[in-house]
């Protein structure tokens, strides 16, 4: 591949970048910090943004922040979660054993959390994501489970992490207001600009190892124009750009080549 005709040490633009070496913008810089205080303050909030923006890469740089010495993170990723398999989850997480009715197991999950906020001093937050397909009796059952000592504190924090839709389709709606008026943090993830793009592409080719200039400035130019900022289609079209340059021989990437593989390569838009 192209790796080793670039001298690379790593693949750029791979999924599997430790989360120390992804590239933070401002807005996700100011997006972990207000997360951490959610987690800090036992708070719910709702993590919002169109595909490919790094909904699911937040929740992997949370659990890095986090510090695992004082907080614990729970994740699920389900967008049709039940409460039988909610409780089931985070249980196994815990590593507990479900009870046979879902309401033995939300009573288990309770009582560790409380062990583990009372004799391990950890604050536990859970995040959910893909939860923009989560049914109106699911959100009121996370409801509940917030708030079921009907006091001032919360047991844990919760992140409800989805596409835009979660909050202008749902949550916005009248049907939903109990459950927005408990919402203390929103959340919403936006673009990168065209400075962001070309620092987000010189960090992953830093954590690659390159070590020569590989995209010009025009090309990152194009790679802005073509991905409108979103670093999963930036992913793409510099992973296709490498490739294509590779086939041709050509250790510089330029416009041209961004040009031609996002004509080309790309089946998707940017959305």
């Amino acid at each position: 591949m192209y790796e080793s005709f670039f001298e690379m040490e790593h693949t750029p633009f791979a999924r599997d970048i430790p989360v120390e070496r992804l590239y933070t913008s401002p807005q996700t810089e100011d997006a972990l910090g207000r997360l951490v205080y959610v987690v800090d303050h036992q708070m719910f909030a709702v993590v919002t943004a169109n595909p490919g923006r790094g909904k699911s890469t937040m929740v992997r740089m949370l659990d890095g922040r986090l510090g695992k010495e004082k907080r614990l993170l729970l994740c699920l990723s389900d967008s049709k979660l039940t409460p039988r398999w909610l409780y089931a989850g985070l249980l196994g997480q815990l590593g507990l054993e479900p009870r046979y009715f879902s309401g033995d197991s939300k009573r288990l999950l309770q009582k560790e959390i409380q062990t583990v906020s009372a004799e391990q001093k950890k604050k536990v937050v859970c995040a959910l994501d893909e939860a923009r397909l989560l049914g109106k009796d699911m959100l009121e059952e996370l409801r509940f489970l917030l708030n079921y000592r009907f006091d001032s504190i919360s047991p844990m924090s919760l992140a409800l992490v989805g596409q835009t839709e979660l909050w202008e389709r749902k949550l916005k709606l009248q049907a939903y207001e109990a459950i927005r008026q408990r919402i203390d943090m929103n959340i919403a993830l936006g673009r990168l600009d065209r400075a962001e793009t070309g620092k987000y592409v010189a960090s992953h080719m830093a954590y690659a190892g390159a070590g020569k200039e590989i995209f010009a400035s025009g090309a990152e130019d194009e790679v802005y124009k073509m991905s409108a900022g979103i670093p999963r289609m930036i992913n793409r079209v510099c992973e296709k750009a490498l490739m294509y340059a590779r086939q041709q021989q050509k250790r510089l990437v330029d416009e041209r080549m961004v040009r031609f593989v996002a004509d080309h390569e790309m089946l998707g838009g940017v959305g």
